[in-house]
């Protein structure tokens, strides 16, 4: 076996503060079936949303070097916080490495319909980042942009509970405020978990969008580039990894894995 065709058959590195990036790698394995990937879930250190940039920035760092020691051949960063806080940093001390991050989906909620009113479902910490802002003030003109700060959704979607009383009543009373939107974006990788409690609570009309098909898109675009597809013909392999090191944690991932999220 060849150096290049070594390469390919490594696998991607996806990592999250949690259980939430399976929703990123569900959208990952739907588009690149042939690519083994090796999913890593901080879970012991959940939820990033509310720790400081450079705790996230130590964390990401902690992430990445334990995924390029299991051999990745890119990493996704499948965290709208890590991505805002770190990945910038990332990429300079990893240059060598291909690195997708997440942001959240604003611009197909804004071209969904002409002069809306979009809310932006977030981490604390990503809303106040200079990526939201940016993002917020590049469609300032096309439509109105309205953060929603949900600081404890990411642990509801931690402990498996995507469909319970309590969470829909948090929901109802976190977007009891936002009920005139047209569309919500969904700017967490655990949101997507919760997405039908969501719907329930806006109802049917109001347009849900998330960021992890576009990652997934954006991620087979530059292994394309890179000659870096794994050529393969069978389906590829996926590990589950989490820093608690329980076995729940594990047993967890592979159940949100299978989770239908339409």
């Amino acid at each position: 076996m060849n150096k290049k065709s070594t390469l390919q058959k490594k696998p991607i590195g996806v990592f999250d503060s949690g259980m939430g990036g399976i929703s990123v790698l569900k959208n990952l394995v739907s588009i690149l079936p042939q690519e083994n990937f090796i999913f890593y879930g901080d879970s012991a250190n959940a939820p990033y949303g509310v720790k400081t940039v450079e705790e996230v920035k130590n964390l990401s760092r902690k992430n990445v070097k334990h995924l390029l020691n299991e051999g990745a051949k890119m990493i996704v960063v499948a965290c709208n916080t890590a991505t805002s806080a770190a990945i910038n940093d990332l990429r300079k001390e990893n240059p060598d490495v291909p690195f997708i991050g997440l942001e959240p989906a604003v611009k197909p909620a804004v071209e969904h319909k002409p002069n809306s009113k979009v809310g932006v479902m977030a981490t604390p910490l990503t809303l106040k980042q200079k990526k939201f802002k940016e993002l917020k003030s590049k469609y300032s003109n096309e439509a109105t942009i309205e953060p929603i700060p949900a600081p404890n959704l990411v642990e509801f979607v931690e402990k498996g509970d995507v469909n319970s009383k309590e969470l829909k009543t948090y929901l109802s009373n976190l977007l009891s405020d936002y009920t005139n939107v047209d569309s919500i974006v969904l700017g967490c990788t655990h949101f997507p978990f919760a997405i039908n409690a969501i719907r329930k609570v806006m109802g049917e009309d109001v347009f849900i969008i998330d960021g992890g098909p576009g990652a997934a898109r954006e991620a087979r675009n530059i292994l394309e580039q890179n000659d870096l597809l794994n050529p393969q013909n069978e389906r590829g392999w996926i590990k589950f990894e989490n820093s608690t090191g329980e076995y729940e944690k594990i047993d967890l991932s592979h159940k949100l894995f299978k989770m239908n999220l339409e």
